[in-house]
C-alpha cells in the first residue's frame, strides 16, 4: 500500500494586481512585481489597470534587493 504525503496549500490572501486592460488578453501581475507605478502589460503591450486577487502568498525578494541597493 502506498501512502501520499499530504502537502500544505500556503496561505491565501486578497492581494492588489493589475490586470490587462485588453479583452483578447489574460495578462496580469502581482502589484509588488510591477516596474513603474502605471505598467504596461508584458505579454500584448497595452496599459493594464488596478484589479484585486486572492492568491497564495509569495516573497518578491527582487524588490526587496532592488530597495536596499537604492
Amino acid at each position: 500500500m502506498r501512502f501520499q504525503q499530504q502537502v500544505e496549500k500556503p496561505p491565501e490572501v486578497s492581494l492588489k494586481v493589475w490586470s490587462c486592460g485588453s479583452e483578447e488578453c489574460n495578462g496580469w501581475m502581482r502589484d509588488n512585481f510591477k516596474s513603474n507605478d502605471n505598467p504596461d502589460c508584458p505579454l500584448c503591450g497595452h496599459a493594464m489597470v488596478e484589479d484585486e486577487r486572492t492568491l497564495p502568498v509569495l516573497e518578491n525578494f527582487s524588490a526587496i534587493h532592488m530597495k536596499k541597493e537604492s
